[in-house]
């Protein structure tokens, strides 16, 4: 038996930050169900405004300067009323908007495209970071999904601005071209040449977008990094339970 199995975690929050394809939500739902937590994958918040603006008919894609201020601000008021419900259970992530279950629509082409402008905008940022908050300080009280027992938050800058003051807190990173690599496998089914260029667009202008409001190459102080370009998942999930354990001891 493991120790995360021994000793079940109170209150625990675990804030994991890193760039795309780095493995943050396969390593995060694999802790929050290693230690019985909750799961909020933030990234998730992000391209759900995104699917719904697009719904809305908001020209995410123009940026021109006679559209970009409008479209700004009729994206924050979206996010700020965004129906979204969030799900907690890292065995069970199914993303529902209005009623629409938006799951598989989120992770689509089309809105890796686009989200970087939702995740750019400073007001939306604002807006679910509150609600990021809010959600991470429900799961440590008994009224909460986990029953108290805390919840593992991934995102961009988890560590630094929505939960500076988790118990545990993990900068995941990896080399650009084992990234490139992941996530075209993810996508295509395949980590040759072709699958790989056509994913690196997603991967490196989305993380150079979001480096310009967001810092999650670098660890700031107290906050440990873990470099899984080498590692297998088993490998990487192993050194995330040891820190997890080690910075709740």
């Amino acid at each position: 038996m493991s120790l995360s199995q021994e000793r079940p975690a109170q209150g625990l929050v675990v804030a994991i930050d890193g760039p795309s394809g780095s493995g943050k939500s396969t390593i995060g739902r694999h802790l929050a169900s290693s230690f019985g937590l909750a799961y909020l994958d933030t990234g998730a918040m992000y391209r759900a405004v995104a699917w719904y603006a697009r719904e809305r008919g908001l020209a995410l894609a123009d940026t021109s300067p006679a559209v970009v201020a409008s479209v700004d601000q009729a994206a924050a008021e979206l996010a700020r009323a965004l129906p979204l419900v969030e799900p907690l259970d890292p065995e069970e992530q199914v993303f529902v908007v209005d009623g629409t279950d938006v799951t598989a629509a989120i992770r689509t082409s089309e809105i890796s495209t686009v989200v970087s402008r939702i995740a750019t905008n400073l007001a939306v940022r604002a807006a679910l970071r509150e609600r990021q908050r809010a959600i991470i300080a429900h799961e440590t009280t008994p009224q909460g999904w986990s029953g108290g027992r805390g919840i593992v938050a991934e995102g961009r800058d988890i560590t630094t601005v929505v939960a500076p003051d988790a118990t545990v807190r993990i900068l995941l990173v990896a080399g650009e071209e084992a990234r490139l690599a992941r996530r075209a496998a993810e996508l295509f089914g395949a980590a040759d040449e072709a699958a790989i260029e056509a994913t690196r667009d997603q991967v490196v202008r989305r993380d150079a977008d979001d480096a310009t409001v967001s810092e999650f190459h670098v660890a700031a102080d107290g906050v440990v990094t873990l470099d899984s370009s080498t590692l297998t998942l088993p490998e990487t999930l192993e050194a995330a339970i040891r820190i997890v354990e080690q910075g709740r001891a």
